[in-house]
């Protein structure tokens, strides 16, 4: 078969003839006979053309921050060059790191630490006015109900909070003026009040709740019962209202009974009155914990209940702080709301329809829309696989009943695409540069790896009139939504500070056992509990032997004494499921039992110096 009839027939499988842009491509390459080389040729030159190559030695404009869906992780990634730089282990277990293995790690999972799991969604940056600060990034475990905080200056974990009285953390987004002081999270899936075995099969008595969670302190604030469920949420920028859908308004146990209703509702709280009524005691507790739960259902003074159609997923608020925006999923449209009109509602001087002011018909399947900080907003549409790209300000004329077209492009993405983020959407400094999509499916895109596919995350280039698809990018396990901040707006760690809390209490049990960590090498016996002590410094640790007994409890604890940006250790202790990384003036330390006779080594897991593999020490086992 001739290169252009194999052309031909690849066009036709991959179903590329609905992409203008790609089949003008290909087209060029066809009329001159070329082959898959020069389309693969005149592919990076397009993208070179487009300003996403980043050359070797050159830094990315934007930090991008990935969910890592169901492996449970934050994803680094810079942008546009979509290089994956680094990956923080938040709900998971990372043996490179020892993230779920050391000590520290342990005590920040708490007793959630018996999670192998994690479902993570929603990634958000803390804010101060309204911009992005740098300082946290927080993300939501949908598979055991937790919300994580991650530390931008270490891109470590320091906090995970389980939250009580409700099951499937889901929507997350942040309080964004005057500064980051809740993390507001919806749990989605209704339970019975107290869940310890009553009310099983009454799923009237079955319900869910609105959660504040203190940014700084990672304890929950207050809770906010609400009729059916919860979905999606983000907050305006006046500190006082936050907007979340839902798409089972009635309350149904099944997929038919979920979808009964022609429209369910976007709920409105209040933040001001919550906090009223919590400092004035109108609050009561749930089982055994002293969280206080309002009641937000139909009729409260705190929320307000917005009728949209139909199983509303998305919820976006536009960065010139207008609109709230409701993605319909099972209506070809999005709902447009008018947070001006919100304090009208909420002293009920008109209905709740009445805060709607548009609701443009965009495509089939709406899911999630983000902002150009020009006036125009860009919504995914998973059943029809493409990016809608449409301007508010239009779609509110065409809905007051003006003659204008609101829509200005739809661009075809590959394939059924959910999340989609811009470049500094979520905040005040919507710049309208770049568009990531992130598709649930890549079928053809890449080469075949067995039944389970790659995903699909897209980089769009918005800058000018026209979106441009301009690169592909497989990546694993349902990375579900990302964030993209400058790089400018953040200022990470290039050593370790020796007096970081996220190791002190290594450090105080140190100064209980007399120890000074950066001088001791030392060996503690308490009993049964072993804990060592030592140095490294590249290429050796400051003990080359210890002993214990058979059945000791040990604990190691090293201390990295190189003060070099990037010259990071690790301990891996042969045969005994112990390994860590020390970073450049770190302390960090793991806990394993000694249960067999022998001889065992432990070495260095992460490359320091030409000497590195000659970084080693044993540990000799005793018989009982």
């Amino acid at each position: 078969m001739s290169d252009e009839k194999k052309a031909i027939e690849n066009l036709g499988r991959r179903h590329f003839l609905r992409n203008s842009a790609v089949t003008g491509v290909a087209g060029a390459g066809l009329a001159g006979g070329f082959g898959a080389g020069a389309l693969m040729s005149s592919r990076e030159a397009r993208a070179a053309e487009d300003g996403i190559e980043v050359a070797p030695g050159e830094l990315d404009e934007y930090y991008g921050f990935w969910s890592g869906g169901h492996q449970g992780e934050v994803r680094i990634l810079g942008v546009p060059s979509m290089r994956e730089l680094m990956r923080i282990p938040v709900f998971n277990i990372d043996s490179a790191t020892g993230w779920g293995i050391t000590n520290e790690s342990k005590r920040i999972m708490g007793d959630s630490a018996r999670f192998l799991n994690g479902d993570c969604h929603h990634p958000h940056v803390s804010m101060t006015d309204g911009h992005y600060d740098g300082k946290y990034l927080f993300i939501n475990d949908k598979a055991n109900t937790r919300v994580a905080r991650i530390r931008l200056d270490i891109m470590k974990t320091d906090k995970i909070t389980t939250i009580p009285n409700v099951q499937a953390i889901h929507g997350l987004r942040l309080q964004k003026v005057p500064h980051t002081k809740y993390v507001f999270a919806n749990a989605e899936l209704p339970i019975p009040q107290v869940n310890d075995g009553r009310d099983l099969e009454s799923p009237e008595n079955y319900w869910t709740m609105f959660n504040a969670i203190d940014a700084e302190s990672m304890e929950v604030a207050w809770q906010v019962i609400v009729n059916g469920n919860l979905d999606n949420t983000d907050a305006d920028y006046t500190g006082r209202f936050v907007a979340s859908t839902c798409y089972n308004s009635e309350k149904g146990m099944t997929l038919a009974d979920t979808m009964r209703a022609e429209r369910d509702w976007v709920v409105v709280f209040d933040v001001e009155a919550i906090e009223a009524a919590v400092e004035a005691g109108e609050f009561e507790t749930l089982g055994d914990n002293e969280v206080p739960v309002l009641d937000g259902r139909e009729g409260s003074k705190l929320t307000r209940y917005i009728p949209v159609p139909k199983n509303p997923h998305g919820l976006n608020t536009s960065p010139d702080g207008k609109y709230f925006i409701a993605n319909g999923k099972l209506s070809p449209t999005c709902t447009i709301l008018a947070i001006d009109k919100l304090p009208e509602l909420f002293d009920d001087a008109i209905e709740p329809r009445d805060t709607v002011v548009g609701e443009p018909e965009l495509g089939l399947g709406p899911l999630h829309t983000t902002f150009d900080g020009r006036g125009n907003a860009y919504t995914t549409l998973f059943i029809d696989s493409q990016v809608a790209k449409w301007n508010i300000e239009d779609a509110i004329r065409a809905y007051d009943g003006e003659e204008v077209n609101y829509l200005r492009q739809k661009l075809d993405v590959h394939y059924q695409p959910g999340h989609n983020h811009a470049s500094l959407t979520e905040s005040r400094d919507a710049d309208g540069k770049w568009l990531v999509v992130l598709s649930k499916f890549s079928k053809d895109r890449f080469l075949p790896v067995g039944p389970l596919h790659p995903e699909n995350d897209q980089l769009i280039d918005i800058s000018g009139e026209e979106m441009k698809l301009v690169h592909d990018g497989p990546t694993f396990a349902e990375p579900h939504d990302c964030i993209l901040m400058r790089a400018d707006q953040l200022s990470p760690s290039r050593v370790w500070t020796r007096d970081d809390p996220f190791f002190a209490e290594t450090v105080a049990m140190a100064e209980a056992d007399g120890v000074t960590l950066e001088r001791d090498n030392t060996v503690i016996r308490d009993g049964s509990q072993v804990r060592v002590y030592m140095t490294s410094i590249a290429p050796q640790f400051g003990l080359s032997e210890f002993k214990v007994k058979q059945g000791d409890e040990v604990t190691v604890v090293v201390t990295n004494l190189d003060q070099v940006e990037d010259l990071t250790h690790g301990f891996v202790m042969v045969n005994h499921g112990a390994s860590m990384e020390i970073g450049p003036q770190q302390t960090a330390s793991v806990t394993f039992t000694a249960d067999k006779a022998g001889v065992y080594w432990y070495y260095c897991s992460w490359f320091c110096h030409a000497m590195h593999m000659e970084m080693t020490g044993r540990m000799l086992v005793e018989k009982a």
